[in-house]
């Protein structure tokens, strides 16, 4: 046995771990096994609760359609060979009432035979299957239930643990395949004996694989993957949240919850719709492109993951969605992706009134560097990107004052609103033309639909794929949307939300941050002076067409004008509205206020909702925000936040309600270094968990003033800490909530 040992030593030689190293590199290996087998438990678990609270929810609605298809329909199932003049006359008349029959049941109706019966019931199970990928659970936050409350506790632990979850599923999915054959091969080399008796392919086998279980357990990778796993077990493991808890968070960031719903659910929407009505061979194609997370702190939904891959896969594209299906995070996503592989440099170049939103979704979104290109330390902060990378963020009206790129290119050009550059002979795109040249990735995004704008379209396309312009006839558009993309295909993706948005809530909220132009911010400090909350309120309104404000709510109620949407703007601020009225184009209905006669409101309303096409209706909040029905309206814009936060609730509750066909998305205007900011922070700090058991109250939902959560100083503080703010003195923070 001597013997045999020390040829066994001569074959290992002096490096394998072999015995007693080998053994304390299996048992780190097991251990790294378990703990990737406690994460896929974990996970199952918190699926599995998920679908269990889901089941019930669906089922009613599967239920409620069957019930609304005649037992006649099951004829299309079977290709007209059933016969169901027996089935009917025994009162079996939808297709509900036959799935819920048992066999049994159908063979004691006269003239059914076994056959029938069987048949019958294939056809309603297949019927039930079709329609249970297309009915879509939605979340009623203002009318909660014990089934609907069940479904978002189980969700929260899911969204709670963010979308680190997903990787560390990813790393113990990948690491339980490996080490489910490694452990096994590299077993014989924990000991000497037994590897020294093993055949030499085995011999081989185990030392092969207890090498490569060395590299995994060992060093600095092993101990991020250890901590990255122990996390997520940690997050999965965690007590359910209490009720109010998971509600109050479901309302602060439903999107997300409606993602891990999708995704859970295993709902999937229109995958042609979803990925443009592409042609085969261009969807397969991005369908095969991969997509790195490791940058990004958000999960996609997805039709944003394919519009995302579109753009890599495609490298000079238009991403062309209708507004308020996330064109930014998408963009962001192939950023972060492209950071992933090396790239360093990239330019995002957007209007000045979305220059603030890009900054923060960037930071809050990816752990991308966002580096502002604007105003006068402009090109110090150019400088300084070309040398140390990020994301430059930059205005089509300072692009042509940088310099072109010299060695350093960006890896991806973003233009966002890229109609403002279908006129070839503006400078602003001279400068985008003279960028695109540069770079070979280039995203434009626009909310505006192209089948309408063959001619900017061709402009568009022109600065991306010179190469496809002769393809693009009028004859396409002409033809409907859809054959229009198919002949754009290569260069251009635009989903509706209609296709896209099936199992989405009806409510899409977004803060729209805007800077103060100077004459705003004259107007501020000159109101802080004087001590004058409601004039802090309003200055954003002063500088008339130079507004920030006032500019992006022409781009927002453009945009809808664009894709036929109904908008109504709200405003606690008379002036604000007119200001806002002198601003749009008509048609304009409005304003409603507290001085207009309840019958003339109410007519406001008829003739706005009875308007072709697009409208927008403005309206004091306190006026509109009570008793009128707005549902013609999908889009609110808020042109500042409220004190009292059931103001907001109620006035978007107007369009959000009962009847509403479209996804309602709300746009809330603020500007930052300013009472809006102080404002939304005192109020999150002090209000929230309140607010979200008054809302749900019958007394709140009639009179807003019952339920008035700020006290009475919140004024006075406000405009004390932007006094001691703008003197350049320290401001507290706001007092957490507990």
């Amino acid at each position: 046995m001597r013997g045999g040992m020390a040829r066994g030593e001569e074959v290992v030689g002096a490096e394998a771990p072999v015995g007693r190293r080998a053994r304390g590199v299996f048992a780190e290996g097991t251990r790294l096994y378990g703990a990737a087998r406690a994460v896929l438990d974990d996970h199952a678990r918190a699926l599995e609760a998920v679908r269990s609270a889901l089941a019930p929810l669906r089922d009613e609605l599967v239920a409620e359609a069957l019930g609304s298809i005649p037992v006649a329909r099951l004829k299309d199932a079977t290709e007209g060979r059933l016969r169901l003049a027996a089935v009917e006359a025994a009162g079996l008349t939808s297709v509900r009432a036959v799935h819920e029959a048992s066999r049994y049941d159908l063979r004691q109706i006269p003239g059914v035979g076994a056959q029938t019966a069987d048949q019958v019931l294939a056809a309603a199970r297949q019927i039930a299957r079709e329609v249970e990928q297309t009915v879509a659970v939605r979340v009623d936050v203002d009318h909660p239930e014990p089934r609907t409350t069940a479904l978002v506790v189980a969700l929260h632990r899911l969204v709670e643990a963010g979308p680190e979850l997903r990787r560390a599923v990813d790393t113990a999915a990948r690491l339980d395949r490996r080490l489910r054959e490694l452990l096994p091969a590299a077993r014989p080399a924990t000991s000497r004996v037994r590897l020294a008796l093993a055949g030499r392919r085995r011999r081989e086998a185990a030392l092969a694989a207890t090498a490569e279980l060395r590299e995994l357990t060992s060093g600095p990778a092993a101990r991020s993957t250890g901590l990255q796993l122990a996390q997520a077990s940690t997050d999965l493991l965690r007590g359910p949240a209490a009720d109010i808890e998971a509600w109050v968070d479901f309302e602060l960031r439903s999107a997300e919850y409606y993602s891990q719903l999708a995704e859970t659910g295993e709902h999937r929407t229109d995958e042609a719709a979803a990925e443009g009505f592409l042609p085969a061979d261009v969807a397969e194609r991005v369908r095969s492109q991969p997509l790195d997370d490791t940058h990004r702190r958000v999960s996609l939904r997805g039709y944003q993951s394919f519009g995302a891959r579109f753009a890599l896969a495609q490298r000079r594209v238009v991403l062309g969605d209708e507004m308020g299906l996330g064109k930014t995070v998408q963009a962001i996503a192939a950023l972060a992706h492209l950071a992933a592989r090396g790239d360093s440099h990239f330019l995002v170049v957007c209007p000045a009134s979305v220059l603030i939103n890009w900054t923060r979704e960037i930071r809050s979104r990816s752990t991308l560097r966002a580096l502002p290109v604007h105003g006068p330390d402009r090109q110090d902060a150019y400088a300084e990107w070309r040398e140390r990378g990020g994301v430059a963020l930059t205005t089509f009206d300072v692009l042509h004052t940088l310099p072109a790129p010299n060695g350093t290119k960006p890896a991806m050009l973003v233009v966002d609103e890229a109609h403002y550059v279908k006129n070839p002979d503006t400078r602003r795109a001279r400068a985008i033309a003279g960028w695109t040249g540069h770079c070979d990735r280039v995203l434009f995004l626009t909310g505006t639909p192209m089948e309408n704008r063959v001619e900017e379209f061709r402009t568009l396309v022109r600065y991306l794929r010179p190469e496809l312009v002769p393809q693009i006839r009028d004859s396409a558009a002409v033809a409907g949307p859809y054959a229009f993309r198919r002949s754009v295909a290569p260069a251009y993706l635009r989903r509706n939300q209609q296709d896209v948005l099936t199992e989405l809530p009806a409510l899409l909220q977004v803060d729209e941050w805007e800077a103060f132009g100077a004459a705003d911010r004259a107007a501020y400090r000159a109101a802080v002076a004087e001590g004058n909350f409601m004039a802090m309120r309003r200055a954003a309104y002063v500088g008339g067409e130079k507004s920030a404000k006032l500019q992006r709510l022409r781009e927002l109620v453009a945009e809808a004008a664009a894709n036929d949407l109904k908008v109504v703007v709200f405003s606690y601020f008379r002036d604000v509205l007119e200001t806002v009225r002198q601003a749009l184009p008509e048609p304009q209905f409005g304003p409603v206020s507290g001085s207009v006669p309840a019958a003339r409101r109410q007519r406001m309303v008829d003739e706005f909702t009875a308007a072709d096409g697009h409208a927008v209706l403005l309206s004091q909040i306190e006026a509109g925000g009570v008793g009128l029905n707005l549902q013609a309206a999908s889009v609110v814009i808020l042109c500042e936040p409220q004190v009292k936060p059931t103001l907001e609730h109620q006035a978007v509750a107007r369009a959000h309600r009962m009847g509403q066909v479209r996804p309602v998305q709300v746009h809330r205007l603020l500007a930052t270094d300013s009472v809006d900011e102080r404002l939304l922070r005192i109020l999150e700090n002090k209000t929230r968990l309140f607010d979200a058991y008054a809302r749900r109250s019958d007394t709140a939902e009639s009179t807003p003033d019952a339920i008035d959560v700020t006290d009475g100083g919140i004024a006075r503080r406000i405009v004390e800490e932007e006094q001691r703010r703008l003197a350049g003195e320290p401001v507290p923070e706001p007092e957490p909530t507990d």
